[in-house]
């Protein structure tokens, strides 16, 4: 089975919702492709597709976890995340948080259908980014 359109191009990548997936967050630069998108593939064995709006409780959870999204690391040109962020964040890692209570709100436009393989779309709906 070939993976273009029929047109020798790649079909555009899908939301959760059905429609075309869009931007995430340039500042900090997201996306396991590091493009501001939550785009996956092949390479992305954690499956980055959850666009999430990021809290200090949910920073908290995951560097209790072993995951330290809060603290810089300049030599991956990694600024920390702070409160109001947005992420792309590994599917599972979303579906923990919201086990323990605490799953940080999501953009469903910027949310990849990919993360769908893993969690629910009405959990995702329950915790959905309003602006």
């Amino acid at each position: 089975m070939s993976s273009t359109n029929g047109n020798g191009h790649r079909p555009k990548p899908k939301n959760v919702l059905g429609g075309e997936l869009k931007f995430c967050c340039m500042k900090p630069l997201t996306g396991f492709y590091r493009d501001g998108f939550c785009r996956t593939g092949a390479e992305d064995r954690g499956s980055h597709t959850v666009c999430i709006r990021v809290t200090d409780a949910f920073l908290a959870f995951s560097k209790s976890r072993g995951n330290d999204l809060s603290t810089p690391r300049p030599e991956f040109q990694f600024p920390g995340l702070v409160e109001g962020d947005q992420w792309c964040l590994v599917a599972l890692r979303w579906q923990e948080a919201l086990e323990a209570g605490v799953a940080p709100e999501v953009v469903l436009e910027a949310t990849h259908e990919a993360a769908l393989q893993y969690v629910s779309l009405e959990d995702l709906q329950n915790h959905q980014f309003e602006d």
